[in-house]
């Protein structure tokens, strides 16, 4: 792995890489966040009722993970049965 690594093949495709980017400094500059940003960022009691921690949001959150998991169940288990009727297909064709 080492060799590859030092071989001129990785460098010329990380030259091309970096080409299309541009120049950046590697190491951003840490900067205090003023009394704006500093304002923004603080708890606003008038949003509390808005949390997305609640219940209700994790639950619709949990519903639409199980949702999401029946629709690919589902479609894993349509192409499995085209597969196997298609083999099924063939067979009888070959047999007759």
């Amino acid at each position: 792995m080492a060799s590859f690594l030092k071989s001129n093949t990785f460098s010329t495709l990380r030259a091309h890489h970096l080409q299309g980017l541009p120049s950046q400094p590697r190491r951003q500059l840490h900067v205090e966040p003023g009394a704006r940003e500093k304002a923004l960022l603080a708890k606003d009691p008038a949003l509390e009722r808005f949390k997305s921690y609640r219940k209700g949001a994790a639950s619709i959150r949990r519903i639409g993970d199980y949702l999401t998991i029946a629709v690919v169940a589902g479609c894993c288990y349509e192409i499995y049965v085209r597969a196997v009727t298609r083999e099924e297909a063939r067979k009888a064709l070959k047999s007759e």
